[in-house]
């Protein structure tokens, strides 16, 4: 996003003018999830008693495929720097065969929010750590061969000559390792290579390869695997760039403090955590049939104790759920809301209908975003010399054939827009830079002539856009 915003500065209005910045239209969406987003600010305002008892208002939102649903709750949390999951319905069906267990949604969020509290804590001590990486690979080079050379500066680049004898020994003093220290930061000696030991993970993946055991008893296992089996060290020779980072590695694995990220990964996870569930339509479904219809309710029934809140055990501890964030989506053009079992509609309680895009908003999702597909491709191939500006009336027309394919065929919303830039710059794409450099203006002849023979052949358009 623009910048850094402190959660207390994440009013609903604030929120949904940072959400216009990549999201066209849509407004009664935004508004929802901005307040949805407000109210953990409000609710952490309270007092710890008042706190248990207000849970989050869950949200479905309901649209058809490509008009903004991902990316609203994508970029929601990314806003709230919370840890967001996206989960599909479907691939929790037939659990045993092709399917998953529900609680894995629960343990990828926690995986996902100890990864941001690790990244978070390791950027405040990288300096730290690549001080120390910085005095291990001075310390590799002078007890290299390769390090009791003499570096010899002038006019050009520093070389180097062989030293041996009472000159050896001599260049263990300050100023040697000072000049070395130069030559390091300097980048001069990225490409000398040095030996050191590094500690090798023991590998228990493959072990335990055992049909219908529990995904998390198998994960508990490995990791316990992992502790007692001994760590193994091995000699390793890599070029003093490549070692820098391998080293710096190291060193942030040493300095951090595990058990306070595992701590703090866990809380933000169960306070901030966003999981969306996608494709809930194709779970909905009532009991009284058979085969298929089973299954889904079987899903719903499933994911309930999740949504309502429930302790789910993971491989660093207990998480509660009971204040996740829960978005789900679906186009439902064959069920609705409420084919949904009525327990799980009652933990949905926030319904939002996004309007199918047309003409206009296919427009203004061409420019107006700040990642917008048209800034996407200027800048794609200005890395090839090659300058490319479109006209407005090519932005009308690329529009206007957006909107068209998606009436004469599936409506597959602001995705069609890709296909179709794809096909207009086909060429250009492929021509630069071996044939083509310098200015290329796309206007509406350019984009007509390219979309010509597809556009009047319906059948022709269905396979290639």
């Amino acid at each position: 996003m623009g910048r850094d915003f402190e959660i207390e500065e994440l009013t609903p209005r604030v929120i949904v003018e940072e959400l216009d910045k990549f999201i066209v239209g849509q407004e009664e969406a935004k508004k929802v999830v901005a307040i949805a987003l407000r109210n953990r600010t409000r609710r952490r305002r309270l007092d710890e008693a008042m706190q248990e008892e207000i849970i989050p208002k869950n949200i479905i939102m309901i649209g058809p495929t490509g008009v903004g649903k991902t990316e609203i709750a994508r970029r929601l949390a990314k806003l709230a720097k919370a840890p967001f999951v996206k989960v599909e319905a479907t691939k929790y069906t037939e659990v045993g065969y092709v399917g998953r267990d529900v609680e894995s949604m629960v343990r990828d969020l926690v995986d996902t929010a100890i990864s941001m509290v690790r990244e978070s804590m390791s950027e405040k001590i990288r300096a730290k750590a690549e001080k120390r990486a910085r005095s291990r690979l001075l310390d590799l080079l002078q007890s290299s061969p390769a390090g009791r050379r003499r570096f010899i500066s002038g006019f050009g680049p520093a070389r180097d000559v062989m030293v041996e004898g009472e000159e050896a020994e001599a260049m263990n003093s300050a100023e040697p390792r000072d000049q070395l220290a130069q030559l390091l930061d300097s980048g001069q000696l990225d490409d000398r290579e040095v030996e050191f030991e590094v500690t090798a993970k023991p590998v228990v993946e493959g072990m335990f390869g055992m049909v219908g055991v529990d995904e998390q008893a198998m994960s508990g296992v490995r990791d316990m695997m992992e502790r007692i089996m001994p760590q193994k060290k091995r000699t390793s020779r890599m070029k003093v760039g490549e070692a820098r980072k391998v080293l710096i590695d190291e060193q942030l694995d040493q300095i951090l403090d595990k058990e306070k990220i595992t701590r703090e990964g866990m809380e933000l996870a169960e306070q901030t955590g966003i999981i969306f569930v996608d494709e809930i339509d194709k779970i909905a479904g009532r009991q009284g049939g058979a085969g298929p219809d089973v299954s889904r309710e079987g899903v719903q029934r499933d994911i309930l104790p999740i949504v309502e809140g429930s302790t789910v055990t993971t491989k660093y501890g207990a998480i509660r759920t009971d204040h996740i964030l829960f978005i789900a989506a679906g186009a439902f053009h064959t069920t609705k809301p409420s084919d949904l079992i009525p327990e799980l509609q009652g933990r949905f309680p926030l319904r939002v209908e996004l309007k199918p895009l047309r003409m206009e908003e296919f427009k203004r999702i061409l420019v107006e975003p700040e990642n917008s597909l048209i800034r996407q491709y200027i800048a794609l191939l200005k890395t090839d010399g090659v300058d490319l500006a479109f006209s407005d009336d090519a932005i009308d027309e690329l529009a206007r054939c957006a909107a068209h394919i998606n009436e004469q065929t599936e409506n597959i919303g602001a995705r069609r827009l890709h296909a179709i830039l794809e096909r207009v710059l086909e060429s250009v794409s492929f021509e630069a830079p071996d044939s083509l450099s310098g200015d290329v203006n796309v206007d509406r002849q350019y984009v007509s002539d390219r979309l010509k023979n597809v556009l009047e052949d319906k059948d022709l358009s269905r396979f290639i856009l």
